[in-house]
């Protein structure tokens, strides 16, 4: 995959945001699936009147179904004719063509070398959950998990502080051919609010397949002392899956946030994210 914009294309940046309930994930699949993928680049052909062409999307996080997303970033390469008679009015016109439950909040020119996946340096991921007697607020039941054990956030927050740094998130993940587990685990705090909802909030610089569902459904047997805070880091250090690590529902999930370095980096971020990573070997130093 290049970052060379093809002569005579421009890349187009979108800021977007979307409710997974009714959608099968992010990618395009076979079968007729509803996919937010699909649904953007059907409007997109439908409201510049690109008849069978379609315009494919790159996208920062690949979101499963079930998942949504407040902070999503994608890209696209138009031609510059199509770009120039349509960009004053294509942010409106997909606003009156796209389902209510996926929106573009922004197109804009993207700065030379970007693109919506390898240029990302870090992505903020919020799980919400709730551990009320009563059940989830009516309201909000598409957004907050019900964990039906009472949950003590500090142990949470200890077994959290545990799995921070760079590690082979194997034990975490579902493997891929081809791909490697080993993640930078940025920030992984949960904080309770005045309403009783706890909100994890999850950052790395990519993640595996599972991996932030995984981490808390293992947070959340800690929570309910079903096991210790350093249960965790143990399952993390042998590397393989636990019976008892669950992968939490997907409802519970959005993607709140995409981060990106300064434009003059952007080049080597690109590089650096499709180098295949490794851990540093032990024993040295």
């Amino acid at each position: 995959m290049s970052d060379e914009v093809q002569p005579g294309d421009v890349r187009v940046r979108l800021d977007l945001s979307y409710d997974g309930s009714d959608f099968s994930g992010w990618a395009k699949q076979a079968g007729g699936r509803r996919t937010v993928q699909g649904e953007i680049e059907d409007a997109l052909r439908t409201v510049t009147r690109s008849k069978d062409v379609t315009y494919e999307l790159t996208v920062a996080g690949r979101t499963d179904a079930g998942v949504h997303a407040r902070g999503q970033v994608a890209h696209v390469d138009l031609p510059e004719g199509l770009w120039e008679e349509h960009r004053e009015k294509l942010l409106k016109r997909l606003a009156g063509r796209l389902p209510k439950d996926v929106r573009v909040w922004s197109l804009r020119e993207a700065p030379v070398g970007f693109n919506a996946r390898f240029s990302a340096i870090w992505r903020r991921y919020a799980y919400r959950v709730t551990d009320n007697p009563g059940g989830v607020d009516p309201l909000l039941r598409g957004h907050v998990l019900w964990h039906d054990w009472p949950l003590d956030v500090d142990a949470m927050n200890e077994a959290a502080a545990r799995l921070l740094g760079e590690h082979d998130f194997a034990a975490y993940c579902k493997r891929r051919d081809g791909a490697t587990t080993i993640r930078t685990l940025q920030e992984l705090s949960l904080v309770r609010g005045d309403d009783g909802i706890i909100t994890a909030t999850v950052r790395a610089d990519a993640f595996c397949h599972n991996m932030v569902r995984s981490l808390i459904g293992a947070l959340l047997f800690v929570g309910d002392g079903h096991r210790g805070p350093d249960w965790p880091g143990k399952v993390l250090t042998v590397g393989v899956r636990d019976s008892a690590v669950h992968v939490v529902r997907p409802h519970g999930l959005t993607l709140e946030e995409v981060g990106y370095p300064a434009d003059e980096l952007l080049a080597a971020r690109n590089k650096e994210a499709r180098n295949r990573r490794s851990l540093p070997a032990a024993g040295c130093c």
